[in-house]
């Protein structure tokens, strides 16, 4: 399975976006979406399975929730905006990765492309980084990879250019 992970888009879509995220089977959008309407253009791709963030509106957050979990190609998956990273997870981020033992957890808010496993929970984290031009980011970044049997393969970053200026 192909997959996308964006965040941060902040009612930001464009052709770098829509490019990079082509042959996906999934999207997968870690809140701070902006404008509901930019997932027309995302479904049009794959489904889109999200959480909302911090700046989304009643709209974004009567469609996502908060925390979302779920299995695909066996792998338990667990997405919430605003996660921390392997030894800087908040309270209650930490208690749901105990409960439900997720082998990817994703986050956004930060702006900040990382990759890294926790082998204190045994998980690999991912903030694909930040799609929009809001923020303090300067390349705006998405991650592509491939779950199959259980492992993760082929992840990618993808910089879709600079930030400009909002």
């Amino acid at each position: 399975m192909q997959i996308g992970i964006i965040s941060d888009t902040h009612s930001h879509m464009d052709n770098a976006i829509l490019e990079a995220l082509q042959g996906s089977d999934e999207i997968w959008h870690i809140g701070d979406l902006g404008d509901i309407e930019i997932l027309k253009p995302l479904e049009i791709i794959a489904p889109v399975k999200g959480v909302f963030g911090n700046a989304d509106d009643q709209a974004v957050r009567h469609e996502w929730p908060l925390d979302l979990h779920f299995e695909t190609e066996g792998m338990k998956v667990y997405m919430t905006h605003i996660g921390g990273y392997p030894g800087k997870y908040p309270a209650r981020v930490k208690a749901e990765i105990n409960e439900h033992k997720p082998d990817i957890f994703l986050s956004g808010h930060s702006h900040i492309l990382k990759v890294m496993p926790d082998k204190q929970f045994n998980l690999i984290h991912i903030n694909p980084g930040a799609a929009g031009h809001h923020g303090f980011h300067a390349i705006r970044t998405i991650v592509r990879l491939q779950i199959t049997g259980g492992k993760i393969e082929n992840l990618e970053v993808v910089e879709l250019g600079r930030r400009g200026r909002i």
